[in-house]
């Protein structure tokens, strides 16, 4: 009997894997093993979909069923995995146990949760999966007053999405301003009166420290001696790579689960791919890159050992309507130099290396229509 090749996971990154495989190899068999319900959906459209008063519900694009038979896979749903044995190629949920010929681990990212103390500590909410902004929507209902923690990427676009759905938002952090990972901070200072105009209240340089419940509200105290009331706090300040089921079989990991261009890790047929995976000593939890690792690892299945080589230019659309940003960062390591230009609340910054060829952009508001040109510009070589 031929042993599927097993996906745990039911992600992005994992139906997508399956969608590709399955256009190279029609017939062998394929398993997905999913702690949760294995609904298919879109996980950015999560950060803005309460201003179009979109539910849970309506963000599914297909259920388990579906999928299998789209798939013609095998989709175990609720049933998390406690154990892998890379010796035997077995894989334990419980007291069942599913062989495998080939392991890919698409177990995505987990919350990362504030270092507070306080009664309200168990109150904070946060969004990394459909369930969450199941009961994210419904605890909000009839409320007014929301607190987040964080003003990343996806920090700054909750706090869009809600202050356009009639809420007032607050915004804690510890930076000086908004994406300060990704953009420079006179760019971040502009998104930040974008949203400021809109009616965002920002709290940079401080972090929350403790948090008391008061009957139905909740007390937030700052670093810097400030005190807010909230009606819910919803934490944005990252994810990290779900490492809990490598670590116990012995696959390694760093930031992320450790594998090499070909997504293979320290163990014959274990692969690893999505925002769990550290792929040549990057960690990429974005759209493209999850795309390109899925289309490798399918020819790798499918009998084709295929290395993943990520595009030159990969932008990221920051989805803040109040302040349009695209943002395509250098490769890493390329060294140069970012020439900003603003003019009326418009930005563009390009980076350049030390040949003077363009590696990278940020545009934000108008100049966002120029995307397209400066991709064209960024010479065609693949990277890692």
């Amino acid at each position: 009997m031929n042993h599927p090749i097993i996906i745990i996971g039911a992600g992005l990154s994992s139906y997508q894997l399956a969608r590709e495989f399955r256009k190279l190899d029609q017939t062998t068999p394929l398993q997905i093993i999913t702690a949760d319900d294995g609904h298919f959906y879109s996980k950015p459209q999560l950060s803005n979909a309460f201003a179009t008063k979109r539910s849970a519900e309506t963000l599914v694009n297909a259920n388990a069923a579906t999928m299998a038979k789209q798939l013609n896979a095998t989709i175990t749903t609720q049933s998390k995995v406690t154990r892998i044995d890379p010796t035997e190629k077995k894989i334990f949920c419980g007291e069942h146990i599913y062989p495998y010929s080939k392991l890919v681990l698409a177990c995505g990212a987990e919350v990362i949760k504030p270092p507070l103390v306080g009664s309200g500590v168990e109150a904070i909410l946060s969004v990394n999966h459909i369930h969450d902004y199941a009961h994210f929507r419904e605890s909000i209902l009839e409320k007014r007053h929301i607190v987040i923690f964080g003003a990343g990427l996806i920090g700054c676009e909750f706090a869009n999405d809600l202050i356009d759905a009639g809420f007032e938002v607050h915004v804690i952090a510890p930076a000086n301003a908004p994406i300060d990972l990704l953009i420079p901070e006179q760019i971040g200072h502009l998104l930040q009166k974008a949203l400021e105009q809109k009616g965002v209240h920002f709290h940079f340089g401080c972090l929350a420290h403790r948090v008391e419940k008061n009957k139905a509200q909740l007390s937030i105290e700052l670093s810097n001696g400030e005190t807010l009331t909230a009606d819910c706090i919803l934490s944005a300040i990252g994810l990290t790579p779900s490492l809990t089921l490598a670590k116990t079989a012995h696959i390694h990991t760093n930031r992320g689960i450790v594998v090499n261009h070909f997504l293979e890790t320290n163990y014959a047929d274990i692969y690893a791919l999505g925002d769990c995976a550290e792929v040549e000593g990057q960690v990429l939890p974005f759209i493209i890159p999850l795309l390109m690792c899925g289309r490798a690892l399918a020819h790798t299945l499918a009998g084709t050992r295929t290395a993943v080589h990520y595009p030159a230019a990969m932008p990221i659309t920051v989805k803040t309507p109040a302040y349009p940003i695209v943002i395509c960062l250098p490769p890493k390591n390329i060294n140069g130099e970012w020439q900003t230009e603003i003019k009326e609340n418009n930005a563009r910054a390009l980076f350049y290396d030390a040949e003077k060829n363009l590696r990278g952009f940020i545009l934000t508001k108008e100049y966002v229509t120029e995307r397209a040109h400066h991709l064209q510009q960024i010479p065609v070589e693949q990277h890692p």
